[in-house]
């Protein structure tokens, strides 16, 4: 068995919220609990979704409730010539082409339906990169923590994009080359990533890295039915300690942890401490969504 390492790798396109803090605290616990490292990444790869300031509340946000992560912050802002070389590598294998189309054009099709892989239809456009999803392996197989066992066709995904037509790096090459160089082996994270699973798990075997065990949570909705996100305008998680407080239990009833009522009052470390010595993946509940309790939703 590899060390344990582990990461909770956010988007700084705004504050956390109690979704955020799921995904968090789950991996927080999942590797304190196998005595390994938790590691953080800020995901800001796309500056325009990233606001100034907002990966400094998040970093803030993460020590009011305790979860202090091991080593310096990777950033992704700081990883280009790591994702060129990978591309260059896909491109070496014949695994990643350059693409001219727009999602306008192939808007009849349910996935893109890789016309631009025997060369570009109008190279003289912005060009995106894409992974070709008819070659490797097939089908894309793994046991998901919780989910258990996951099969899909990598046709029925289609070609998805690596590099977008404005240059930037798209998620899916960033964050296999980022687990990869740091040594990840074990990835928890909510349901909304599972179908993304495939594609990272084609990029890892193409650029020979391994692949680490996946544990997806369910994703956590509001009052009104919808996944608490940003995009939703989900609360922003206090960074004041008698708020902290009970929004961290209330996450431990939302991993389905049954922590002692009692614990509510005591402060974030303390919580932590029985959460760590307590925690058991095999009590969540496989279900892809689940309503917050009420107050997380204050």
């Amino acid at each position: 068995m590899r060390d344990y390492r582990g990461r909770f790798a956010p988007t700084p396109s705004g504050p956390l919220h109690f979704g955020s803090l799921i995904a968090a605290l789950a991996s927080y616990l999942d590797a304190r609990h196998r005595q390994g490292h938790w590691l953080l990444r800020i995901e800001d790869i796309d500056p325009p979704r990233c606001p100034p300031g907002a990966a400094d509340t998040i970093l803030r946000q993460l020590e009011a409730f305790g979860l202090f992560w091991d080593g310096p912050v990777h950033w992704q802002h700081d990883r280009d010539d790591a994702y060129q070389a990978a591309l260059a590598r896909l491109e070496a294998l014949g695994l990643a082409y350059p693409c001219s189309c727009s999602r306008k054009q192939w808007r009849d099709h349910p996935v893109y339906p890789g016309w631009c892989r025997a060369g570009p239809r109008e190279p003289d456009k912005p060009l995106a990169w894409r992974l070709r999803s008819d070659l490797g392996p097939t089908p894309i197989t793994w046991e998901d923590r919780l989910f258990g066992p996951q099969r899909f066709e990598p046709a029925s995904l289609g070609d998805v994009v690596l590099k977008r037509k404005d240059g930037l790096w798209a998620y899916q090459l960033a964050v296999v080359v980022d687990d990869g160089e740091q040594g990840i082996t074990d990835v928890v994270r909510g349901f909304d990533l599972l179908d993304n699973t495939p594609w990272q798990r084609q990029l890892q075997h193409a650029l020979a890295l391994p692949t680490p065990r996946y544990l997806h949570l369910p994703l956590i909705l509001g009052k009104n039915g919808q996944k608490l996100s940003k995009q939703n305008l989900a609360p922003a998680l206090p960074e004041q300690e008698d708020a902290v407080r009970p929004l961290l239990h209330r996450a431990l009833i939302a991993l389905d942890q049954s922590p002692p009522s009692a614990l509510a009052t005591e402060s974030a470390r303390t919580q932590l401490e029985w959460a760590v010595t307590h925690w058991s993946p095999q009590r969540l509940q496989p279900t892809a969504e689940r309503h917050a309790p009420d107050t997380a939703q204050r």
